[in-house]
């Protein structure tokens, strides 16, 4: 998990002078011309003001190829081996910048067409500008899948019910919220969920919130998997 979360902050980071990194398989985007894709291991673009990435990053990792008709519907086909570990988090990007208390609003809308094998979440990861806590919420997941550290009970906030899970990888610290019934579209309310663990839980001070993703963190996708992000809004004031 240390790994996972080092390499998000560098693809984060360096993602932009990466453009031009090492393809990745050869299978292509989806028939209908897409505005954008690309099979590069850091391929990215930013799209309506949504920064689009492929991000494969996990050891063994197989082919994958994303593709964008714009920032807010794009989709990624992989065909990772089923050997264990994260292969990848396709993700599309919004950058916030704002500190808890000072925002008045932060949600998204997600629509979503995801496969029934595999092993994947489909998920918000959200980190502060310093990089010392992630916030990840999994509204579904398929397969052998789960969250890092233990079990804090459950918690209905944002609109949805919650498993929720702190631990630490040891470069920061991670708090998963596990949605109790999968789903594939919905409205969730994020600014509570903020509030709880600063306020609540005591859990952080009033951080900054940089980047809000939006993506499939994907274990196995044997034989190519289509993930396909339908709709996907993200607004804040």
């Amino acid at each position: 998990m240390a790994t996972r979360t080092l390499r998000r902050i560098i693809m984060a980071t360096l993602a932009p002078a990466l453009a031009l990194g090492a393809t990745v398989g050869l299978a292509s985007a989806p028939a209908s011309a897409a505005v954008w894709n690309s099979c590069d291991q850091w391929g990215n673009t930013s799209l309506n003001g949504y920064t689009l990435y492929n991000n494969i990053w996990g050891s063994g990792a197989g082919s994958q190829c994303i593709w964008a008709n714009s920032g807010t519907n794009w989709g990624v086909w992989a065909n990772h081996p089923n050997t264990g570990g994260i292969k990848s988090y396709p993700d599309s990007k919004k950058v916030i910048n704002k500190s808890i208390t000072s925002l008045g609003s932060l949600s998204s809308t997600y629509n979503v067409s995801v496969p029934s094998s595999g092993a994947y979440n489909t998920s918000y990861d959200i980190w502060d500008t310093a990089h010392r806590y992630e916030i990840m919420l999994w509204v579904n997941k398929t397969g052998a899948v789960g969250p890092l550290g233990s079990s804090q009970g459950n918690v209905t906030l944002g609109g949805h019910s919650w498993t929720v899970y702190k631990g630490s990888n040891g470069a920061n610290e991670v708090f998963s919220f596990i949605r109790t019934s999968n789903s594939t579209s919905g409205t969730v309310n994020i600014l509570p969920i903020l509030k709880w663990i600063k306020d609540s839980k005591g859990w952080f001070g009033n951080e900054t919130i940089g980047d809000l993703q939006f993506g499939y963190e994907i274990t196995s996708s044997s034989g190519g998997l289509n993930f396909t992000t339908n709709n996907l809004t993200v607004s804040s004031s």
